[in-house]
């Protein structure tokens, strides 16, 4: 498996092991939103703790305002938090 592979495996698997604990298991809620955001991405979002930047983090991601947050909004997150990565360590180099 290459490593694009082994890192689309681990956001699927990431995403399904807190999505449906509420209910669908194909969306997460905001409460299993902030419970993979600290679990999993705790020291890159330092305001994983504060309730007011969930809300904010949860109401953007949700683009279709079904109360819930999908696979490909969740993908979006992933996306702008890698390119903020990658931003941050090629302005380094």
């Amino acid at each position: 498996m290459s490593d694009i592979q082994t890192a689309m495996a681990l956001l699927i698997t990431s995403f399904t092991k807190y999505s449906g604990k509420e209910g669908d298991k194909h969306s997460l809620s905001k409460e299993e939103l902030k419970d993979l955001l600290q679990n999993e991405f705790g020291e890159m979002l330092c305001k994983a703790n504060d309730k007011a930047a969930i809300d904010r983090i949860f109401k953007d991601l949700d683009t279709d305002k079904s109360n819930s947050v999908d696979f490909g909004e969740f993908v979006n997150l992933v996306a702008c938090l890698t390119q903020m990565c990658h931003e941050h360590f090629i302005g380094k180099k």
